[in-house]
């Protein structure tokens, strides 16, 4: 077997496909494309593929990666040339590079993440970029509810902790957010969290549905 990471950037209005989606149009441009992938043993085998961490839906993503394996060795240029075509609006390949076969995955290696938040305001902001993030970060936590992986019930949680850092900026009457956050197995904050609690925080009326976010990089051990 042979094993492949793949680069990509999802933009526009394929944001709102869901990851179940992206996974079945990936498998349909590989079948159409003739590359020839390892599949899973047992009763229902299914194709070695996946993504260092799914993207949340309306996100859109500039440097997205997903891996897969195959069982003929192509040159990695010939991936990226072949496949770059048959992508459909909204994805676009951006490399494609030979990796290590065994080890850990990338969703296992995957540590945090970086995101870029556009709020847009209602009304100008007096506090400059400085005194946002105090207001913001200097607290001694930041408390929002959270649901359990099991129980599936919300739990009071403090996200402080999993912030690695922000910055902010205001231009053309639009908060913007660079948050480094956890993400990964280990520990993973939704930006969603971040948005709720910002918001409450600076006092902003601005709706869920006018606030855009972009994933720009995924981070892994050891980088």
């Amino acid at each position: 077997m042979f094993k492949y990471i793949l680069t990509f950037s999802k933009t526009g209005t394929i944001c709102y496909t869901s990851h179940l989606d992206m996974m079945k149009m990936f498998k349909r441009v590989f079948k159409r494309a003739g590359i020839k992938q390892s599949y899973s043993q047992g009763f229902n085998p299914h194709p070695k593929m996946g993504f260092a961490q799914p993207l949340s839906l309306g996100y859109w993503g500039i440097n997205e990666m997903m891996e897969f394996e195959t069982d003929v060795e192509y040159e990695a240029d010939y991936l990226e040339k072949t496949l770059k075509p048959l992508m459909p609006e909204g994805i676009s390949i951006i490399n494609c590079e030979a990796a290590e076969t065994g080890g850990k995955t990338l969703a296992a290696k995957t540590e945090a993440a970086e995101y870029i938040i556009a709020v847009p305001l209602h009304e100008p902001m007096k506090a400059d970029k400085d005194q946002i993030k105090e207001a913001y970060l200097g607290q001694d936590k930041i408390i929002t509810y959270k649901k359990q992986k099991k129980k599936k019930e919300l739990a009071e949680v403090d996200i402080k902790p999993m912030i690695r850092d922000m910055s902010f900026v205001v231009e053309d009457e639009t908060l913007f957010v660079t948050a480094f956050l956890d993400s990964g197995s280990n520990s993973n904050l939704s930006p969603e969290l971040v948005i709720t609690t910002l918001l409450e925080t600076l006092k902003l009326d601005t709706n869920r549905s006018e606030i855009q976010v972009m994933r720009r990089k995924i981070f892994f051990t050891g980088q």
